[in-house]
């Protein structure tokens, strides 16, 4: 079969295929291909791992219980697992038809009009990317607060400094970048084990939370209590804002009155990891679809059991929120086992699985970044898109992600508060970028003339509903992503996130009209010509 020959059409006119992991440099001919390395099972289980959803909910305990109690948490999760699965399904079709690594971000290219798809693909590829980044770091920067807060359970005259956070934060950001970088022959059993442990320490937490608990809440207390102690004066706001919280809670200050910030969708976000993968591993068109909505699905059901066994077995709601730690599950499992010791073996769990997820993290998201300089839509792209020559793999976008996380670890060191904000993009990042590409494709569905040209995975008779029922709620909980959580507003408290959101949109802007009109074309498409 001959090479693949670039053509000249419509990005939106559907009557093309994608050579998958292929790219052509326009300067020299080179071809880049990545080595397709990875099984299915693989990619759900790095999925699973980055998801991380029943680890996320540990953190997420005190911003839900402040903005709305038990039950913001319990309902605002059952809303956020049907929001995810109708978006991972829609994601998944589009997967199926345009499986490339850039996915959101070409998806809108090749779906939105001739007159706009450079430039809206342009800002959802600079908006993904970037929440992707923000979604790296929260990890890491989770399993090194936890350390921290150990700390602080166990040694009294510990005294809590941001910049000990930070040096954790690297730490486990460099070993994460080596792991992804030296150990590639070895990454597809990590993520492996990784799901071992995963479900391992789940059922070993649960077992542990169920049977040790002293007592018992009600089940008027998970499934009735609603709380509004957010300041906010309507009910409403604050239940959605507690409800943002049911899958992640970004950790504040540690001290025992520290505001605690916003939480918002980390643990129910991420499955799109799958499709900038997916470039690695064989028919992606079929393997990838199924690989998100069976990552939202195994992470959904643990993270509710999770939820639940907490819920009933927390103790006391106070004294976990003024936890000294500035985690009120380190309390929790102290409070269940009626032991230091036995609750810092339970979070360490919790800490271990924060820092697998980082490892899974870096490979999606250099994956995203590696994509973006294919494209020439970043910054140095003629050198980070170069792949290693022995293992194919995309060593300098690796490295890149790792640096610019090793930089946000220096923003954290100046300012808590300017860190969170930047953490809080990855959730608003995502969300943006998933909208976009699903509601141009719920557009076509109800008023395009021409036939739209289906992968082997679609979502046929429901497609509408599930686009639709996807687009309310990424408008939804983007929406109030943006809210401060707490009233009174203060500098401490204030939710950022709307402006690293637009620093993100403007620099964008910038690098668009210096370099990226005139060397930005939308994603490579090739077409095998010949036998």
């Amino acid at each position: 079969m001959m090479e693949p020959v670039k053509k000249d059409v419509p990005m939106n006119s559907f009557d093309f295929s994608l050579e998958m992991g292929r790219h052509k440099s326009h300067d020299v001919g080179e071809t880049h291909e990545l080595k397709k390395g990875f099984s299915r099972l693989t990619i759900l289980s790095t999925t699973v791992i980055l998801m991380a959803t029943w680890e996320a909910l540990s953190s997420t305990m005190a911003s839900g219980l402040i903005s709305g109690g038990p039950a913001s948490l319990i309902y605002g999760y059952i809303l956020a697992v049907i929001g995810s699965l109708a978006t991972a399904a829609s994601l998944g079709e589009l997967a199926s038809m345009y499986p490339t690594a850039g996915g959101q971000y070409h998806f809108t290219a090749l779906l939105a009009p001739k007159r706009c798809q450079k430039i809206l693909s342009w800002v959802v590829a600079w908006i993904g990317t970037f929440g992707w980044i923000s979604f790296a770091a929260s990890a890491p920067f989770l399993a090194a607060g936890m350390i921290q807060g150990l700390l602080i359970l166990n040694h009294e005259n510990y005294e809590a400094q941001r910049w000990h956070v930070s040096l954790m934060y690297w730490g486990l950001v460099v070993l994460g970048t080596v792991i992804n970088i030296w150990g590639s022959r070895f990454l597809s059993v990590v993520e492996r084990s990784s799901l071992i442990i995963h479900v391992l320490a789940f059922i070993a937490i649960f077992a542990v939370v169920w049977a040790c608990s002293p007592a018992k809440h009600s089940a008027d207390f998970v499934f009735t209590l609603f709380e509004n102690n957010s300041g906010w004066t309507s009910d409403g706001i604050a239940w959605s804002l507690g409800m943002l919280s049911s899958s992640y809670v970004l950790a504040g200050e540690h001290c025992p009155k520290r505001s605690i910030p916003q939480g918002n969708n980390i643990g129910i976000s991420g499955y799109d990891g799958a499709i900038h993968l997916g470039e690695e591993m064989a028919n992606p068109e079929v393997a990838v679809p199924y690989c998100m909505l069976g990552s939202v699905a195994i992470n959904g059901s643990m993270g509710f059991v999770f939820l639940l066994a907490i819920l009933f077995c927390m103790g006391d709601m106070q004294t976990a929120l003024d936890s000294a730690t500035g985690y009120p599950i380190i309390e929790i499992f102290r409070g269940v086992t009626g032991s230091k010791g036995a609750g810092s073996a339970m979070v360490s769990m919790l800490i271990l699985a924060a820092w697998l997820a980082t490892i899974a993290l870096l490979a999606s998201t250099s994956r995203m970044v590696w994509s973006l300089t294919r494209d020439k839509a970043l910054p140095g792209h003629a050198y980070l898109v170069e792949l290693d020559r022995k293992t194919q793999l995309p060593k300098r976008a690796i490295l890149a992600t790792g640096v610019v996380l090793v930089l946000l670890g220096l923003i954290n060191i100046e300012s808590k508060t300017a860190f969170n904000a930047i953490l809080f993009l990855a959730v608003l990042g995502l969300h943006v970028s998933y909208v976009v590409p699903i509601a141009l494709m719920l557009w076509l569905r109800l008023f395009s003339l021409s036939p739209l040209h289906y992968g082997p995975w679609k979502l046929g008779r429901s497609g509408v509903a599930l686009n639709l029922m996807s687009v309310c709620y990424l408008v939804y909980t983007s929406i109030f992503m943006v809210f401060p959580p707490y009233q009174p507003v203060t500098a401490l408290n204030m939710n950022y996130s709307s402006l690293i959101f637009g620093a993100v949109i403007i620099s964008s802007g910038i690098y668009w009209v210096w370099k990226g009109r005139r060397q930005y074309d939308g994603p490579n498409a090739y077409i095998p010509q010949g036998i």
